[in-house]
């Protein structure tokens, strides 16, 4: 039976990333199109699910989701930890400053931007990228809430603070409003010139030029500021999806086209609160499913897919023979399952 399944990226897997890479376009700043920077991750990924960490460092789980019907590669994501703790990690904090003076009878409040290390050490989700061809149906939720049973089954592995920086405001061509402004003051540069080098790992011109004091919002031009916290169209149905876990925006942006930086603790996402572990059995279901993504507990084994199934109170999970093979689980083994549209909190949108 054919059916989209998320697994770790392997060696085999990089000429996929390689045209991933080329497709995600400017903004993309994960996957820089460059084979030794991409290779780089590929093997700090294949290293992170074999090392046995006492707690979290600078590893990158990264995974595919593979049509198995034809065994092409329709997208990736990844989660990365300890962001930060090896290399500079920046963000502008948004925040409102006051300037009084009594005598005067004045009291403005006006908007700064603060050069800010805050989510050092953090955990990141990133590099979710859903090829066009595949962007229907539940691919999507895959890729994103994969990781989260991932991390419900590996807690020790991640910082409990998560993460997820969202492409910024930006065309076809890769013009960004708030780089524009930015660059053109500070840096001399193009934004797709700024965002290969920070893909590159090259972050030192950051420290070099970046302007040290808090820039007033009401400076910044009109279309600058227009697009600060907002995100790219392509980016909008990951960000929902995000909000819909728990995570919100507190007013971190990115420093080169000012999308949003969204946060959550670990305990409190919704996938990691709400999904179960059940042990398997092999069978036909018995009644009307409902659509689940449900995962092994392994670790660089680890499998996980969208399947309908019959979610019982209690007791064991059945699978089916086909969907047991594809998790790589046999009847008694552990798995972790969430329904797919479960009930979730109201939360605040941007």
């Amino acid at each position: 039976m054919a059916m989209m399944l998320i697994r770790p990226i392997l060696e085999r897997d990089f000429a996929a990333l390689r045209e991933i890479a080329d497709e995600s376009g400017v903004g993309f700043t994960s996957l820089p199109s460059n084979d030794a920077i991409l290779r780089a991750k590929l093997e700090q990924s294949l290293n992170s699910f074999v090392q046995d960490n006492a707690e979290p460092d600078n590893e990158r789980y990264m995974f595919v989701l593979e049509d198995t019907a034809t065994g092409t590669i329709a997208g990736t994501t990844a989660i990365a930890t300890g962001v930060g703790n090896h290399e500079a990690f920046y963000h502008y904090h948004r925040e409102t400053v006051v300037h009084a003076s009594r005598e005067l009878n004045v009291h403005n409040k006006m908007e700064v931007l603060t050069l800010c290390n805050h989510y050092t050490g953090s955990t990141e989700v990133c590099t979710l990228y859903l090829r066009e061809p595949y962007r229907q149906g539940t691919n999507g939720r895959l890729l994103s809430k994969c990781r989260f049973l991932f991390m419900a089954e590996h807690p020790q592995r991640f910082n409990p603070r998560v993460i997820a920086e969202m492409r910024g405001v930006s065309d076809e061509n890769g013009h960004s409003p708030f780089w524009e402004w930015l660059g053109e003051h500070f840096f001399k540069m193009d934004f797709p010139r700024a965002d290969y080098l920070v893909g590159m790992g090259n972050k030192v011109f950051i420290a070099e030029l970046m302007p040290k004091y808090p820039l007033y919002v009401n400076l910044l031009s009109p279309k600058a500021q227009a697009v600060i916290s907002q995100v790219h169209d392509k980016t909008l149905p990951a960000l929902r999806l995000l909000e819909k876990e728990g995570f919100e925006h507190n007013g971190y942006i990115d420093i080169f086209d000012g999308g949003p930086t969204v946060e959550a603790r670990l305990p409190d996402i919704h996938s990691v609160q709400h999904s179960q572990r059940r042990t398997v059995q092999i069978g036909e279901m018995n009644g009307r499913g409902q659509p689940c993504l449900v995962c092994n507990t392994g670790l660089a084994g680890f499998r996980a897919t969208l399947t309908e199934l019959v979610l019982p109170t209690d007791g064991p999970l059945t699978l089916t023979a086909e969907v047991a093979a594809a998790l790589q689980v046999n009847a008694g083994d552990p798995v972790r399952v969430i329904e797919l549209e479960g009930i979730y909190p109201q939360r605040r949108r941007l």
